[in-house]
């Protein structure tokens, strides 16, 4: 109950008294030429995430050495927790192609064969997308990923 309070205090005080988009945080635990960690979470108002660009792989940090940008990532490990919604991950292209669904608690390890690569079609550019199903109000998630880089 004291959780449910705080968040509807959260929306009240940050708009005026209505409810706004979902609250949402996407951070970066590592960044090095190899890896990336991430983590992202999101508190649902009930209007959800359709396509949203989380990990844009132009923002990375480029290779110490040579300099190079990041130009995708393989993803080899999520740990994710939901809570009344499934999370679909997608490579973006033209037509986004799906990688996985999330829900309820899990972990995942795909580094035993080199993890999910990039299979994206036409005008792919390496990012990752989520988008969320199942979302109503309050609903919420915190996913974590590891991602191998490639230059």
């Amino acid at each position: 109950y004291k959780l449910y309070v705080e968040r509807e205090l959260i929306f009240a005080l940050s708009n005026g008294g209505t409810k706004m988009a979902d609250a949402v945080t996407s951070q970066t635990l590592v960044d090095n030429d190899r890896i990336a960690v991430m983590k992202f979470t999101n508190i649902s108002d009930g209007s959800g995430e359709s396509a949203v660009a989380k990990v844009d792989v132009s923002a990375l940090n480029t290779h110490t050495k040579t300099g190079t940008a990041c130009s995708r990532v393989h993803l080899l490990r999520i740990w994710y927790m939901t809570i009344g919604m499934q999370v679909q991950l997608h490579w973006n292209a033209d037509t986004n192609i799906l990688l996985g669904e999330f829900e309820g608690d899990g972990h995942k390890d795909f580094r035993s064969f080199g993890g999910i690569k990039n299979n994206a079609g036409t005008n792919v550019n390496g990012d990752l997308l989520f988008t969320t199903r199942g979302h109503s109000n309050l609903d919420t998630y915190t996913i974590v990923i590891e991602l191998q880089k490639t230059y």
